[in-house]
């Protein structure tokens, strides 16, 4: 339960940043995409203010022997820059680009836009699907 609660609460505080700091809005992502246009650097202070809390969440989690509400800590076990994730970052930079949303908002985004959201969550699961069947 623990568990299942503080996986709840990220959630719920993921989407409300997500909300409040204009992450959701895809004609916001796509005027801060347009460096050339008319660019719009709000989304700049936004990911500035992400850093300070993850390097903080990255310090805590080196001094702690294992997290709250799980076993070990389940972080990626490759430092690897290979061509599948450069092509895979690239396909994703692409995406938001197109469609000013990138996972998380267009989840969020759902309750919101059903419509526009629910094209790219479609979409994104067909990617994913994709990917799942090619990458064996």
């Amino acid at each position: 339960m623990t568990r299942l609660a503080i996986a709840l609460f990220a959630g719920l505080l993921f989407g409300a940043g997500l909300a409040f700091s204009g992450m959701s809005d895809p004609a916001r992502v796509q005027a801060f995409l347009d460096l050339f246009g008319s660019w719009d650097p709000t989304l700049a202070f936004v990911m500035a203010g992400a850093m300070a809390p993850m390097a903080l969440a990255w310090l805590l989690q080196q001094r702690l022997p294992k997290p709250l509400a799980c076993d070990t800590f389940d972080l990626p076990g490759t430092t690897l820059l290979d061509r599948r994730l450069v092509v895979g970052a690239i396909l994703f930079g692409v995406g938001w680009g197109i469609g000013g949303l990138c996972p998380g908002p267009a989840v969020a985004d759902l309750a919101v836009a059903p419509l526009a959201a629910g094209t790219f969550v479609i979409a994104m699961l067909i990617g994913m699907g994709a990917h799942r069947i090619t990458a064996k």
